[in-house]
């Protein structure tokens, strides 16, 4: 059995519950149980603050665990990183009141900056050769500089709303920040073995974002044109139909590229262009 860690609350836990899900590993997402075990795959979840996961991976406590790479570098324990998992993006930015004529990170310089994050801001500061008081907080950050508890403030920043209705602006990216898989680093066999068959389910979701399986009607006159501005995973499906002067392509297609490449085939004369979406994707 594999025990993993994951934040009890929060946009990090809607992600991860999410992952395992597509992943078809069924767990409890029970707020009043601390630890569950999932019903179709040896795997057990232990629901803890974010802030607590890092040195419950590195103790042992749990084998794996889900947490931001903000906590993670912030309490430097001793794990190692498996994954970069892709999702909860944010980072951790230096903001000062909007007013504020700023000219460069010497402004710091002799100002109070608060933060739940001191480890990172320290190594920040003192890259930069700046000499600032640090006031460690827990809660909420941003309306220190509203009440005169600190000139500025270090924190997650993820659309910036927060700063704009707290009368702030982003001034510094210090870190971008995302959902790391991290580990014991003495894991067993049978538990390495386990976290590699979860870490293929987790490449299957990965692999089928922003991918579409497409279906077309193409004549075969122009059909080499058609392959030609594919940008399939190898090279696309071609199905006989009835009708000689007519075959089916089926291939993948990235959403980013998709309304591009769909222009392109009708010009090209495809027909009947079935659009299908991708839940799971093995390479």
């Amino acid at each position: 059995m594999l025990r993993i860690a994951v934040q009890s609350k929060g946009r990090l836990f809607e992600d991860t519950m999410n992952l395992l899900a597509e992943a078809d590993i069924k767990v409890s997402a029970s707020k009043r149980t601390l630890l569950v075990q999932s019903g179709n795959f040896p795997l057990e979840v232990l629901y803890l603050r974010d802030d607590d996961i890092p040195q419950s991976v590195a103790s042992g406590v749990a084998d794996i665990g889900v947490v931001g790479e903000n906590e993670f570098v912030e309490r430097g324990e001793d794990a190692d990183i498996i994954s970069r998992l892709g999702f909860s993006k944010c980072r951790l930015s230096l903001a000062i009141p909007k007013e504020i004529d700023y000219k460069g990170v010497e402004w710091f310089d002799g100002k109070k900056i608060a933060t739940s994050y001191p480890a990172i801001l320290r190594k920040f500061l003192d890259k930069n050769g700046i000499n600032a008081e640090i006031h460690v907080i827990t809660g909420s950050v941003e309306i220190s500089p509203g009440i005169g508890l600190a000139d500025a403030i270090f924190d997650i920043v993820s659309s910036g709303s927060t700063l704009v209705s707290n009368n702030l602006r982003e001034v510094e990216v210090v870190m971008q920040s995302e959902a790391l898989l991290i580990g014991n680093k003495n894991l067993s066999q049978e538990k390495r073995e386990i976290l590699e068959q979860m870490l293929f389910r987790f490449k299957a979701v990965k692999d089928a974002e922003d991918k579409k399986y497409v279906r077309m009607n193409a004549p075969k006159a122009r059909l080499q044109e058609i392959i030609d501005v594919l940008p399939g995973l190898k090279s696309p499906t071609i199905i006989p139909l009835a009708d000689d002067e007519w075959c089916s392509v089926h291939t993948v297609l990235d959403q980013k590229q998709f309304w591009e490449i769909i222009g392109k085939l009708k010009e090209m004369g495809a027909q009947g262009i079935l659009v299908t979406p991708i839940e799971k994707m093995i390479l």
